[in-house]
């Protein structure tokens, strides 16, 4: 199982992971965590904008900022993943959230087939609020079907551009395994989740009962982004989570 840090002064832990995102957090029995979502993206700039000023009206201090759903362009190149990904995280640090390469805050970042937005933009973001609610609240992070690590993705990915039928259910498998591990982590499982989103362009049918629903990943229906992972030759991707309180910011 996983290890998770927890970060009382911020009000959650989370599962280590790359510099560029945790492998999820869960609020500690002190807060619980509310998800907001724009009605369209917003490029990356004035979404950290917004957000700032949207914590700051409820009195949260911007450590509060613990998950974001991105949107992309297209998918990166190995090298713009790269780059893109210290750019965002800059923001992170000067918000005094990310402390070197640790970075506590859980992240999906997807690429839309139809109308992609022109610039990075935001989709959503999660933010913990103190609360008396004992339960468990949870932000899985969004994983390809790619494994953790150094080097290029070439050399990570599940059947590497290979987009047979048989190749795509072990890509959703695996990544229905990663999940599975990131939940453990929280102490948590599929029963618990109140939603979980797949982001892909083929078809999902083949494996979708056999694969996901049996698993109980669509206990409360699944949300089928028609997009890509953000790194070229990735296929498939998943997210879940486990959050009481959804908003939706329509100015």
């Amino acid at each position: 199982m996983t290890d998770t840090r927890a970060l009382p002064e911020f009000g959650y832990r989370y599962i280590p992971g790359p510099f560029q995102y945790s492998g999820g957090v869960a609020a500690l029995s002190t807060h619980h965590i509310e998800r907001i979502r724009f009605l369209s993206p917003i490029a990356l700039e004035q979404g950290f904008s917004r957000i700032e000023r949207y914590l700051k009206s409820l009195g949260l201090p911007l450590t509060a900022f613990c998950a974001c759903e991105l949107r992309s362009p297209a998918p990166f190149t190995d090298e713009g993943f790269r780059q893109f990904n210290r750019a965002y995280a800059g923001t992170l640090e000067r918000w005094g959230i990310m402390k070197g390469d640790a970075n506590p805050v859980a992240r999906s970042n997807v690429c839309p087939s139809v109308d992609p937005p022109k610039v990075p933009s935001f989709h959503a973001f999660s933010i913990v609020v103190p609360s008396s609610q004992k339960e468990t609240n949870f932000v899985i992070a969004g994983s390809g079907e790619a494994q953790e690590g150094a080097g290029p993705y070439a050399s990570r990915t599940v059947r590497y551009r290979d987009t047979s039928a048989q190749a795509l259910r072990e890509k959703a498998v695996f990544v229905l395994s990663q999940m599975e591990k990131r939940m453990a982590a929280v102490s948590a499982g599929w029963a618990d989740t109140t939603a979980a989103q797949v982001y892909t362009l083929h078809d999902l049918h083949p494996f979708l009962e056999g694969e996901i629903v049996t698993r109980g990943a669509a206990r409360h229906g699944l949300t089928w982004h028609f997009a890509s992972p953000p790194v070229i030759d990735l296929e498939y991707e998943m997210d879940c989570r486990r959050v009481p309180v959804e908003r939706v910011l329509v100015d």
